[in-house]
């Protein structure tokens, strides 16, 4: 089903059926002037006891698509559930994403009375507000692992008896499994699968599987998604009864097309020298003109993260506040860095794994830079989804290194997500890169544990680089090993088995005194630094266990796909190493042509034309 087109038929009160006017006046006090198209198709179709399956850009408005009809439904009951029932779910991958969802909840509840007293009652002194037990009110519990205990999520779901639970698959689990929590026919009526293709991602499918055999079949459940993909449809046909299906695409100026960013995101690419990988990242925020208020950069592992936090300010300067967040970061500090990004009145810059690729409600966000491409295609989409989200111009930039990588500007365009140069005033300089490397490495010989750092962050990204999809394109054995050790500030190139046949300079350039180089902190000085010297073992191993895991995976996920799915993954491997072959032999052309050129100049020609 497509969404209306007309503008007109898009302001809240033209629904059937219409919305209580409570929820209109609070649309129109957050700002929300007429409904995102999802918005518009969605809501009507789940209020009118559909099962629907959504489909749509990130930043669409997908979130506000589900909340409304929930609260609509619980609230038109002819009579307020009993103690201890839920009458609906709604399951987000990841905390991050269960608290937004939570907190667009308790803000769109602000505007019920009944509601807001019940989630805000007044302390115990106080004198309570009588209200009768026949009033009809949302009362939301959020349930996340990591920020309490299990015992403590039913300890307040039997005190405050909540009707709607926002949870992560695993704790949800949990409290369903107790005796004390109740979800009959007589009382469910909506389950919402919010990121659906995440949710199976990232491994939560049994879990869902579980989830509803505690579930009553007679219910309404909606699968919200940026992307359906054969695993969701298999939800779809377990979970799901007769649903209408909406899929909202994005009309460019050539007509409709299937596009899944947003038409307000400008997506381009450039290529720097791996000397340059992140000197150049100065340049481009002083070349995006209004200076980008908010800011994600985007790297390929947890160790980069935590490694360049420290760097990169010392690269940047202090314009932009740096924010770093991944996801092995224990849960109250995601929170709080998360917090302290999205509330900055400053331009900041939010330092990130893939966590942030998903679903997070990140508003205003100018510019998304991809340090390092994604190995998985899809999360390229989902990154430059970050910006230009509900209408608002954004732009993504994918970092590429000259040569081979180029192929990746290609290799996008056959999965029809093309990209565009982009365009420096002032190409980055190798002296920039000089100078940054050198201020990193000052401050890395005052603590050896910096130092251990960016070993540890050196070797994660090029395990994450070996691993890339396209490996044709990012291939370990094309990388210039000094120039990348110089960008990243490494004293000496790291002990490992990718280097064996390296016979370049493993120093860089540096003389240092290795004997007498030692830890700020006494404690690890005295121990000599131990973690490190068992470290790039112990990483071999969980490497070796890993792939291990990830081979055995990829056999039973091939093994399960439809034959007509095998011939797709197979035709685009075929194209883009057809792909590949064309732009290596126009590379191979050029040079020979530059050869012939030069040749037939011979001696004769003294103009100077420029360096290669």
């Amino acid at each position: 089903m497509a969404p209306p087109s007309s503008s007109s038929s898009r302001a809240w009160g033209s629904l059937t059926p219409s919305l209580s006017p409570w929820i209109i006046d609070a649309m129109a006090s957050q700002g929300f002037t007429r409904m995102t198209p999802v918005q518009a198709s969605a809501i009507p179709l789940f209020m009118a006891h559909k099962d629907v399956v959504v489909e749509a850009v990130t930043g669409s408005g997908k979130t506000l698509s589900f909340l409304i009809p929930v609260v609509e439904k619980l609230l038109r009951l002819e009579e307020p559930l009993k103690k201890h029932h839920i009458g609906a779910i709604i399951i987000s991958p990841t905390r991050e994403l269960a608290s937004q969802i939570y907190q667009v909840l308790l803000s769109l509840l602000e505007f019920h009375q009944p509601s807001a007293a019940a989630i805000h009652p007044p302390e115990e002194d106080a004198p309570r507000p009588k209200a009768a037990s026949s009033t009809l009110k949302i009362v939301p519990q959020l349930l996340l692992g990591g920020s309490t205990s299990p015992a403590e999520d039913l300890s307040s779901f039997l005190k405050k008896s909540p009707n709607v639970l926002v949870s992560t698959p695993g704790r949800l689990l949990e409290l369903l499994s107790s005796p004390h929590v109740h979800c009959p026919q007589s009382s469910f009526e909506m389950l919402v699968l919010d990121e659906a293709d995440r949710l199976l991602d990232l491994g939560f499918k049994e879990d869902l599987q579980r989830i509803l055999r505690h579930l009553p079949k007679q219910r309404r459940t909606g699968l919200f998604s940026a992307s359906i993909s054969e695993a969701v449809d298999q939800i779809v046909r377990v979970g799901l009864r007769n649903p209408v299906k909406v899929a909202v695409k994005v009309k460019g100026g050539g007509g409709a097309e299937d596009k899944r960013t947003p038409a307000s995101l400008q997506m381009t690419y450039l290529t720097t020298p791996p000397s340059q990988k992140f000197s150049i990242l100065k340049r481009i925020l002083s070349t995006v003109q209004p200076t980008p208020q908010k800011t994600i950069f985007f790297v390929s592992t947890c160790s980069s993260v935590d490694y360049l936090a420290m760097i990169l300010p010392i690269i940047l300067g202090d314009e932009f506040l740096l924010v770093p967040l991944h996801g092995k970061h224990p849960a109250n500090v995601r929170q709080k860095n998360f917090t302290r990004f999205t509330t900055s009145t400053t331009p900041s810059i939010l330092l990130t794994t893939d966590v942030a690729s998903r679903g997070l409600d990140i508003p205003s966000v100018d510019l998304v830079v991809q340090i390092d491409p994604p190995s998985d295609p899809k999360t390229f989409i989902h990154r430059c989804g970050r910006a230009g989200r509900a209408g608002r111009r954004g732009l993504s930039i994918v970092l590429l290194h000259p040569g081979r990588e180029e192929d990746y500007v290609s290799f996008l365009e056959v999965r029809k997500t093309p990209v565009t140069p982009f365009s420096l005033p002032e190409a980055g300089s190798d002296v920039d890169a000089a100078v940054a490397t050198q201020a990193i490495r000052a401050v890395i010989l005052q603590d050896r544990a910096i130092h251990d750092k960016a070993q540890k962050a050196f070797v994660s990204w090029l395990r994450s680089y070996s691993k890339h999809q396209a490996s044709s394109i990012f291939r370990v054995a094309d990388l210039d090993w000094e120039a990348l050790g110089k960008a990243w500030g490494l004293l000496r190139l790291p002990k490992m088995p990718e280097l064996r046949n390296f016979t370049g300079d493993r120093t860089l350039g540096v003389i240092n005194d290795w004997d007498n180089f030692s830890y700020k902190d006494k404690q690890r000085e005295k121990n000599g630094g131990w973690r490190w010297k068992n470290l790039l073992a112990e990483m071999d191993k969980k490497l070796k266990k890993k792939e291990f895991k990830k081979a055995r995976k990829d056999k039973e996920r091939w093994e399960k796909l439809p034959d007509e799915e095998k011939q797709k993954v197979l035709e685009t491997e075929r194209m883009v190493e057809e792909i590949r072959a064309k732009n290596e032999q126009r590379r191979l052309a050029k040079v020979a042509d530059k050869d012939k050129t030069l040749d037939d100049a011979g001696d004769n020609s003294d103009s100077f034309e420029g360096f290669d």
